[in-house]
């Protein structure tokens, strides 16, 4: 006989996947898709250029990147609008100015007009706003969009006089470099150069208006109005020219962090889910559970106006009370229950992705080369870390930036002026460390290197004052010479003598020469120093002594003496 055997019988449970509406539609960012799809596309031939469908393509090329979509994603960033300031304050900000170049003849009558002419035109480049302020906005430009655009008008003669940023930069397109070669004129040490050039054509395009520039430097009239190129434009109807500052080489630049859309895209991303958990999200922080009855009309009113209250002082020491009614079924029961259900320890309790937004933003802030002290992050800092943080990123960041700016200017902005002993550039911080000062002094000094003049001036310097050298020869002659001369005097009783007048002629290297030491006085210090020490006396009244005495020792030699 054959046993069966039973099983017990089992629920089926079925489980289906429920998806948001909001999930179908495509809430990405056109840039972010723009981004994807270009990192992903891939030929499934060559994808050499031929040179005669070159030919045949539109001159007129777009950005590989929705301009739009990257201002958007600054805007909305929580770390690269820091960025950006940190970069516009530390390359332009601290001012531009004008200096001679490395020769020797900034003293003459040439040099100083030059420098003067130079500086007018600098200051005059824009009279709406400090020219730094210009350059700054440049920045500002190009670190959003990889490029930047400034316009540039000249005078009836051709010099450059106003430079105006483009403010609307995403409504700029370019050509590529259009045939033929054309002759332009550069200026090298006050020689006339010529050199070959494809130029591009620019046009700023809003609300069907369309506006045509050449690029700088090109030679040849063009009509704003049409972009044609032609000898017969009036004067009123001439272009004017757009100077490119781009990171990169491509035609619209390159951001720099381009890496880091997605990351920045993803952090904008979870700010809007954290934000939509106080306008969507449930904030319930109790349930009130009551079995074995219902809860009556009264206390149910009571318990709703409660709640409508309790905001504010209203709800300072105010008791609730909860009435429950049972329910008679003519069984016995047990009685009606109130229970009070914290659900507070299912609540988010803070923003979700910390962890992915603060790595996100080390990343975004690398991209820069940025240190957490240029954006605000860091609290655990002090002096001596901070100086060295500056210092690097001075180096590494801020000094090749601005001399690549200050490059452009002088190299083809101002070029057509032919300048030959003065130049521009951009002022930085003052990386003087205090600290490494007095350590430097305090070296020298004993060495007999630092004279009065030279501590006033250094002294004036970090104090931001200005002041004329000491009267007389003594504020030129080193501080330990003077104290070693008032040492002898002192120890022979000799009384100090004026040094004697030195004739017109006389070799200048003569105001240096060592003086006179008597012999004795080393003799007799050293017998001071050989009594100090039976009287144990204070160690560093001995050390002074010691170091008088090798100071005279020294000076018995530069006098051609021996010790």
């Amino acid at each position: 006989m054959s046993v069966e055997k039973k099983t017990n019988p089992t629920s089926k449970v079925g489980v289906q996947l429920i998806k948001s509406n909001a999930l179908e539609q495509n809430t990405e960012p056109e840039l972010v898709t723009a981004y994807k799809r270009m990192a992903v596309q891939k030929a499934d031939a060559s994808t050499q250029i031929d040179r005669d469908s070159a030919r045949m393509a539109s001159d007129w090329l777009e950005p590989p990147l929705p301009l739009q979509g990257l201002e958007q994603m600054v805007d909305n960033s929580i770390i690269i609008p820091q960025c950006i300031r940190a970069y516009k304050n530390n390359i332009a900000g601290f001012g531009i100015q004008v200096k001679y170049k490395e020769g020797d003849q900034k003293d003459t009558p040439e040099a100083k007009d030059e420098w003067d002419r130079t500086q007018d035109i600098v200051n005059l480049l824009s009279i709406e706003e400090d020219t730094k302020t210009v350059f700054e906005n440049i920045i500002d430009q190009k670190e959003t969009f990889g490029i930047a655009y400034a316009e540039i008008i000249r005078d009836n003669a051709g010099a450059v006089t106003q430079i105006i940023t483009i403010k609307d930069t995403p409504s700029v397109r370019m050509t590529k470099e259009l045939d033929p070669y054309i002759d332009y004129v550069y200026f090298y040490k006050g020689n006339e150069i010529r050199r070959k050039k494809k130029f591009r054509k620019f046009k700023q395009e809003i609300n069907g208006q369309v506006v045509y520039y050449k690029e700088f430097g090109d030679p040849r009239p063009m009509d704003y109005r049409t972009g044609t190129y032609s000898r017969s434009v009036p004067k009123q109807f001439r272009a004017n020219e757009i100077l490119c500052f781009r990171i990169g080489m491509k035609p619209y630049g390159k951001v720099r962090w381009i890496g880091q859309i997605l990351g920045a895209d993803g952090v904008r991303m979870a700010e809007t889910l954290n934000h939509n958990y106080f306008v969507n999200g449930r904030h319930t922080p109790m349930a009130i559970l009551i079995s074995g009855g219902t809860l009556t009309d009264k206390s149910y009113k009571q318990l709703q106006t409660y709640m409508n209250d309790i905001q504010g002082l209203n709800g300072q020491h105010a008791f609730m009370l909860i009435e429950t009614e049972s329910l008679d079924t003519g069984f016995d029961g047990n009685p009606a229950t109130v229970q009070l259900v914290p659900l507070a320890n299912i609540l988010q309790k803070d923003e979700l992705f910390q962890d992915y937004t603060e790595n996100t933003r080390k990343r975004v802030q690398s991209a820069f080369n940025l240190p957490d002290l240029y954006v605000g992050y860091t609290q655990d800092f002090n002096r001596a870390t901070a100086q060295t943080a500056i210092e690097v990123t001075e180096k590494q960041v801020f000094q090749p930036e601005r001399a690549s700016l200050a490059w452009i200017i002088n190299n083809k902005l101002l070029n057509g002026y032919n300048l030959q002993y003065c130049e521009v550039e951009f002022d930085g911080p003052d990386l003087t460390n205090p600290d490494d000062i007095f350590k430097l002094l305090s070296v020298a000094e004993r060495a007999g290197g630092v004279t009065p003049n030279m501590a006033k001036a250094i002294a004036n310097d970090a104090l931001g004052q200005e002041s004329e050298d000491y009267e007389g020869d003594w504020g030129n002659v080193p501080v330990v010479i003077s104290n070693a001369q008032a040492t002898q005097q002192m120890l022979t009783g000799t009384p100090s003598q004026e040094p004697a007048q030195k004739t017109e002629n006389e070799d200048d290297t003569q105001k240096a020469k060592a003086p006179d030491i008597d012999p004795s006085v080393k003799d007799k210090l050293d017998g001071q120093i050989e009594k100090a020490e039976q009287e144990n006396a204070d160690d560093a009244v001995i050390a002074v002594m010691k170091q008088v005495r090798s100071l005279l020792v020294d000076i018995r030699k530069q006098a051609g003496e021996e010790a």
